[in-house]
């Protein structure tokens, strides 16, 4: 199998081709950093991602709370934890980096508070 892959890494967004089959990589071309080859070989292998959301508050003046997960996330359960994340309701307070969401999609990554709720 053949994938094309648009770093992320750096600004310069080095177009990358992986090949392999499953998780053996056989050849990894257009990089220009050690960075690079990494992140194109996590890509092709398992791609993750950081999740930045949403979840409901019992607050009128702020109904919505923002939140991320405190790791990245196999991007193949995203839409997952997104159903999760909008059943959540939080009740006040909340102060940034609370735990919202232990063990999201059992993951072992926390959902966590990026701003307070007073």
């Amino acid at each position: 199998m053949k994938r094309n892959i648009i770093c992320t890494v750096c600004p310069m967004g080095c177009r990358m081709t992986v090949e392999g089959e499953g998780t053996n990589i056989t050849k990894v071309e257009g990089f220009t950093c050690k960075r690079g080859e990494e992140y194109a070989k996590q890509e092709f292998v398992c791609p993750v991602r950081i999740l930045t959301s949403t979840v409901k508050t019992d607050s009128a003046s702020t109904p919505l709370l923002p939140v991320r997960s405190d790791g990245k996330l196999p991007k193949d359960i995203i839409i997952k934890c997104m159903e999760v994340l909008r059943s959540t309701s939080v009740k006040a307070p909340v102060k940034s980096h609370d735990v919202i969401i232990e063990n999201i999609c059992d993951t072992g990554i926390n959902i966590i508070a990026s701003g307070s709720l007073e």
